[in-house]
């Protein structure tokens, strides 16, 4: 458990992922999505990830703090494909403590094996004592 006052502003916290085809075929399933590109490979072999479920890398994050968004901004730049490792930097931009825990801000970085940003966003939330 993460202490909510000891989180502050600057503070960055990183994971990293490679999805799978098992993890896109989970995904078509629950979300319904059935995007040719989602189900059907490409020349090779890849399936593209769909962009909500590369969104769980910082809310993987996020639950590793505790933390509950109130609000989550993703802009999607370039797909992203079964195989490739994606890693996902979060940084904390405002810490505002509450009595009950602390509202934090951040914004985040998601970018592929060449180092291209796949996905950006920022959220706002809180983490309770």
């Amino acid at each position: 458990m993460v202490d909510p006052y000891a989180l502050t502003e600057g503070e960055t916290f990183t994971h990293s992922r490679t999805f799978t085809h098992a993890d896109v075929e989970q995904f078509v399933e629950v979300s319904e999505d059935e995007n040719p590109h989602h189900v059907e490979p490409d020349e090779e072999g890849r399936l593209v990830v769909h962009g909500l479920l590369t969104g769980t890398l910082p809310t993987k994050i996020g639950g590793d703090l505790n933390y509950i968004a109130r609000e989550l901004n993703y802009t999607f730049h370039r797909p992203v494909y079964t195989g490739e490792e994606i890693r996902c930097a979060m940084t904390v931009t405002s810490v505002t403590e509450r009595d009950d825990g602390v509202r934090l801000q951040t914004e985040y970085v998601c970018r592929n094996e060449a180092d291209e940003v796949v996905m950006s966003g920022d959220s706002d939330g809180v983490v309770y004592e």
